[in-house]
């Protein structure tokens, strides 16, 4: 297997363990094992009558429940997956390469988040799904999926020879849209680890209101402090409802942006004709994510739609990774 190919495979299964994520959250399985990195004291979910008994009476306030607890250690059986192919690729990185664009520090970086990752995934099932914990989490995999990509794009020389017109100025268009959209991915992490997906169950208004009632400071509280249980969250209607307006309101300002930022691309075909399916993946991404948040409040959190939500969050996040990497590598027009 080449270094391209190794990059390749871990960059997909970095898209299954964060798509897996999002069905473990949404299927209210973040505490199907109540201890980690096993569940109930085995590596392997306890099936055998006197194994599930013993489970029982350690963990008396979580009995097993088999189908939630499958799903956590599937999860967790792909992410331990994804960091020994991440390992992998750092290892590889240390033998010499004829390729000028191999990279040898950022392997390295990915190894070095993805146990950062790991100790963000045991503190998530310690802490009893804090939210701060679980979005933290959540932005730790987007973090390793789009370095994933940057790598990939890099190692395969991708983009070589574009050519572009006012290169500064679409940088920082580009650089500005990345930015806003790890933002809105924020956003819609705190919208779910505060488990407020519905509190605005109507759409495009939120609760019959254009402005709902808010509490912003409560809302956006990030420590609540320790020995709580989070799951099914803790906070009042209000300030669910404005987390999900203000994601909402997020999801406007991230479409006129990413709209920009295409047209600005297509423009760009003067200097060279493929920008143009740049613009078009842009818009096709975007078009993808906006359809599947509304249809999430529209059709009430169906779980494969909120899935694909996340899903699709990670695919508009590599798209711009794309165009960054493509941008910055670039020559200028004359």
């Amino acid at each position: 297997m080449t270094r391209f190919q190794l990059n390749l495979l871990t960059l997909c299964l970095a898209f299954v363990v964060i798509t897996l994520g999002a069905f473990v959250r949404l299927s209210d399985a973040g505490l199907g094992c109540p201890d980690w990195p096993g569940c109930y004291g085995h590596l392997d979910v306890p099936t055998a009558q006197a194994d599930v008994a013993a489970a029982n009476e350690r963990f008396a306030q979580r009995p097993v429940e088999a189908h939630k607890a499958w799903k956590e250690m599937i999860h967790r059986y792909a992410a331990g997956t994804l960091g020994l192919l991440i390992l992998a690729m750092a290892l590889a990185a240390l033998k010499r390469s004829d390729n000028p664009h191999q990279q040898r520090v950022l392997p390295w970086v990915l190894v070095v988040l993805v146990m950062f990752q790991a100790l963000l995934g045991m503190w998530t099932v310690t802490l009893l799904l804090k939210p701060l914990i679980v979005t933290g989490h959540l932005l730790g995999g987007m973090a390793t999926f789009a370095l994933l990509g940057w790598c990939l794009y890099r190692q395969g020389n991708l983009f070589s020879g574009w050519r572009v017109r006012a290169r500064a100025g679409l940088r920082f268009a580009a650089g500005g849209a990345l930015l806003l959209l790890i933002c809105q991915i924020f956003l819609g992490a705190w919208t779910s680890t505060n488990y407020a997906a519905l509190a605005c169950p109507d759409f495009p208004t939120c609760q019959t209101y254009w402005w709902p009632a808010t509490d912003f400071g409560k809302a956006f509280t990030l420590w609540h402090g320790l020995g709580i249980n989070y799951e099914y969250g803790i906070l009042d209607s209000v300030p669910r409802a404005t987390i999900h307006w203000v994601h909402r309101l997020g999801a406007v300002v991230i479409t006129l942006v990413m709209v920009t930022l295409a047209a600005l691309l297509w423009a760009q075909a003067r200097a060279d004709t493929r920008w143009r399916g740049m613009a078009v993946t842009l818009l096709a991404a975007l078009a993808l994510q906006v359809s599947l948040g509304i249809s999430v409040v529209v059709f009430h959190l169906p779980l494969p739609v909120a899935v694909a939500h996340n899903g699709g969050a990670a695919l508009l996040l590599l798209t711009l990774m794309a165009i960054n990497h493509a941008v910055w590598r670039a020559q200028d027009h004359v």
